[in-house]
């Protein structure tokens, strides 16, 4: 397995526990103003879009120790779960510059409220809006259904083509 892969299926426990770190550090940045804890919060989901849990401390300790506690994994499918990070990315990263980068705390506030509500019907509800979305996009063939093939530019990919 390639390092900046997502996993497939995903553990939706441990998803899940994701979701209430994400909402933990989300609520301390507001209340208290610590602004500068949105940095990790943003490189979180970065590190969880780019490799799954691998990248991410909260993403391997809900995979490696918390889920494990709560019995048998649930799985789900992956991509919409890795749809699902990129958008906290898109949230996360957005109040960061807001608050960090251009003083606009009020602004960040209300986008860090946003990521607070829908991770929160994560955690709380297993409800992924993101996964929604992702379901929705396939539907609309925004999204493929399936992965496109690769480009046949190595004698790998011609392989791999010509295979389907």
């Amino acid at each position: 397995m390639a390092f900046f892969t997502f996993p497939n299926p995903v553990n939706d426990k441990a998803a899940r526990t994701v979701a209430t770190g994400v909402v933990a550090i989300s609520v301390l940045t507001l209340v208290t103003g610590w602004w500068w804890l949105l940095v990790p919060l943003a490189l979180g989901f970065l590190g969880r879009v780019l490799a799954g849990p691998r990248l991410s401390p909260l993403g391997w300790l809900a995979m490696r120790v918390v889920a494990p506690r709560l019995g048998e994994p649930v799985l789900t499918p992956g991509p919409p779960k890795r749809f699902a990070q990129g958008i906290g990315l898109a949230f996360s990263t957005t109040a960061a510059v807001l608050a960090l980068g251009l003083g606009l705390q009020t602004a960040a506030g209300i986008v860090l409220g946003v990521l607070v509500v829908f991770a929160t019907l994560e955690a709380a509800l297993g409800f992924c809006a993101g996964c929604w979305a992702f379901g929705h996009l396939m539907r609309l063939g925004v999204i493929p259904r399936r992965p496109a093939r690769p480009a046949p530019t190595s004698p790998v990919a011609a392989r791999l083509s010509r295979s389907r």
